[in-house]
């Protein structure tokens, strides 16, 4: 292991944590698990002898600041967002060092942009939400898509996912997002969010092999909707997710992910297939791989890496797309992430 400072991972133990601690240790970088329950913790370091435990609970500022003491960064992986977000942050920037997390929740990443990007950007710490696959992954590959355009009338970012076996995380963070928007769905379309009733509706997506066409749902909003304009000038965010995956979603009797490998890894298969337009020219990317909440690491520790190399473009909060140079942090996901980009 290093001997430099650690990386803190808040919500080690949950199914994305455990992967984002696997991926640290592939690395060789020193990491401090912690979290609310000290003795899965606990269990999690005889998997892992050389990381350090260290419990908090975001309803203690102290015990959050005991676990961060001498941190060179922290990862936030503890879902809900909504709940988490704000006092692992804040005390991120007591500690004066950058913040990652992997939230997929529209709101907590909205709230992170509107209430902490002052207080970062005075404290000049890196913040970077949504560094995941949901959310981190798209600004990534339409930024890339991009390329020197300065502004475009619409994104269309596409999910093509074999299956979707949702971890009991993503069903807490999705209930604390359908209750805090009132069962409305939402869109960012005119340079806004807009909450709205309408119903869901399909359409046909192309996407390239090994998916191939695929009927998809429309308007199945995910974090885009905040990484991708906060710093690109795009009229229209559309997402649209295939209804396989969006029917397990659904169902309360999906299991959750199960191993197949010795990453860990489920058999879930993804494609993001992204579509920009702009003056009728139209430009893609895509990127494909295994199992959403395994690349979720790569992403997050990639992002910690550059920004404690210093390999950024900004300071303050910022998305994946605006902190980095896009089309070269995705290269660097190989072997995890095959990725086409507009040449």
């Amino acid at each position: 292991m290093s001997t430099t400072a650690a990386v803190v991972v808040y919500g080690a133990t949950g199914h994305t944590g455990r992967f984002v601690v696997a991926e640290l240790h592939r690395r060789g970088i020193a990491t401090v698990i912690s979290g609310r329950n000290a003795a899965q913790l606990e269990a999690l370091a005889a998997e892992w002898p050389d990381v350090v435990v260290r419990p908090a609970a975001v309803d203690d500022a102290s015990s959050l600041d005991r676990a961060l003491d001498g941190a060179a960064a922290v990862i936030n992986c503890a879902g809900p967002f909504a709940v988490t977000g704000g006092p692992v942050v804040e005390a991120a920037l007591r500690a004066g060092i950058p913040y990652v997390d992997v939230a997929a929740e529209i709101e907590a990443n909205a709230a992170m942009f509107a209430d902490y990007a002052e207080a970062a950007r005075k404290a000049e710490v890196p913040v970077v939400p949504a560094m995941a696959f949901f959310g981190g992954l798209g600004d990534l590959l339409v930024t890339a898509a991009m390329g020197e355009w300065t502004a475009a009338e619409v994104a269309h970012v596409a999910y093509g996912l074999t299956s979707w076996r949702p971890t009991a995380g993503t069903r807490a963070a999705g209930q604390v997002s359908h209750e805090r928007r009132g069962g409305r769905r939402v869109r960012f379309v005119d340079g806004a969010l807009r909450y709205h009733d309408d119903k869901a509706s399909e359409q046909d997506w192309l996407f390239p092999e090994p998916l191939g066409r695929r009927t998809v749902i429309s308007e199945f909003t995910m974090a885009d909707v905040v990484t991708i304009p906060s710093h690109l000038d795009v009229s229209e965010v559309r997402n649209h997710m295939a209804v396989e995956a969006a029917r397990d979603l659904a169902e309360q009797d999906t299991p959750a992910p199960e191993a197949v490998d010795a990453l860990g890894r489920s058999d879930q298969m993804f494609v993001v297939d992204v579509l920009v337009r702009a003056g009728g020219v139209e430009r893609r990317a895509t990127a494909h791989g295994q199992d959403i909440y395994a690349v979720t690491a790569p992403l997050a520790v990639e992002a910690v890496q550059r920004i404690l190399a210093g390999h950024t473009r900004t300071a303050g909060v910022a998305s994946a797309g605006a902190m980095f140079d896009a089309a070269d942090f995705l290269r660097s996901l190989a072997p995890y992430v095959s990725v086409e980009l507009p040449h």
